[in-house]
């Protein structure tokens, strides 16, 4: 499967944090011709191991997490649902979304809105508070409570459309998208003769404050670790020196959560192979899975390799293949160069 077909059947699955179920089940089958082992552990983590089959041989991990931001269903009040987020939810998302409540089988539901019609010029200007929103799936209070549990977990509701090509549209692209690169990088090395062993980390419960990670990285106890997720790209209403931009390939982490030999060989691999990169500075906390990673036991050498994309935490993400592509070359040649090279 391409990369671009990967990345849209996983984020084609509903999985937000804590109900991961879908995504762990599809990667497992896609990872299993190119692992000697395959394992979960009490968090719901996917580990996955390529052996060099050398002795004492160093692990290199890389993480991805899998679930994406979503809702849970707190309650019910004559048909219509009370809920909470699931992870960083932007309220200002949620008037009139469209969603799927995941029970078996899912429903389809709407969030409640007020018409402009009955709104006066100050609620119009107002945001609207989410704990006076509602779900709404059409049924009566008695059919709802039979239908639907308390803790029902719901994502946004749609696919992933292609847009000019090479530019990738829709939900949970954080992570899935990273996650997807993740399976073609471990694809990519099933055929090379290594000398590291090779750890695939599919992480959950990032949303929810890097739950996942923590735990697994602790049973994995990595040499090494590369982190993926994705990053802000530039839009016209958001520029600054905290964007990147689409189309101009990874956007390799530079600062103290990043090990600067490790930070160093990226930079210099992607320049001596031509592979396209940005640099992404960042003074303190990445908000990403390398926090947890970097100073777990007695330290992990961690570096973070990001994607850009647009819009974050909404139902419309928006990426371009061609820096996904340049993300799995990229750590493609860095697990060859650890072969025979030294971090500095």
């Amino acid at each position: 499967m391409l990369l671009k077909d990967t990345i849209i059947d996983l984020c084609g699955l509903s999985a937000p944090s804590g109900f991961e179920d879908s995504v762990f089940d599809r990667a497992k089958a896609f990872l299993s011709p190119y692992a000697d082992d395959i394992r979960t552990d009490a968090m719901g983590n996917l580990i996955a191991v390529r052996k060099c089959g050398r002795p004492n041989a160093k692990t290199l991990m890389f993480d991805a997490h899998i679930d994406e931001i979503g809702l849970i269903v707190t309650g019910i009040e004559k048909g219509f649902l009370r809920f909470s987020g699931i992870g960083g939810v932007d309220p200002r998302m949620l008037p009139a979304r469209e969603l799927k409540l995941l029970t078996e089988p899912p429903i389809f539901g709407v969030i409640d809105t007020l018409p402009p019609h009955v709104l006066s010029s100050g609620d119009m200007d107002k945001a609207i508070d989410p704990e006076k929103l509602f779900i709404d799936v059409g049924l009566s209070e008695e059919a709802a409570e039979k239908r639907i549990p308390l803790g029902t977990p719901a994502v946004y509701a749609g696919g992933i459309e292609t847009l000019n090509g090479s530019v990738i549209c829709g939900k949970s692209l954080d992570d899935r998208s990273c996650v997807a690169i993740l399976l073609q990088l471990m694809k990519r090395l099933s055929g090379e003769d290594l000398s590291v062993d090779v750890c695939c980390l599919l992480s959950t419960q990032e949303e929810l404050g890097m739950r996942g990670a923590a735990a697994g990285v602790y049973g994995i106890d990595p040499d090494y670790a590369i982190v993926l997720d994705v990053t802000f790209a530039a839009a016209p209403d958001f520029k600054g020196p905290e964007t990147l931009e689409l189309r101009r390939g990874a956007a390799i982490g530079i600062g103290p959560g990043m090990d600067r030999g490790l930070t160093k060989a990226l930079i210099k691999i992607a320049g001596d192979k031509g592979i396209p990169y940005q640099l992404e500075v960042m003074g303190g906390d990445s908000g990403t899975n390398d926090r947890v990673i970097q100073v777990c036991r007695e330290g992990v050498v961690t570096g973070l390799v990001s994607l850009p994309i647009r819009y974050m935490h909404s139902p419309v993400e928006l990426m371009d293949i061609s820096d996904a592509e340049a993300l799995v070359e990229l750590l493609t040649e860095f697990t060859l160069w650890l072969d025979k090279g030294e971090l500095s």
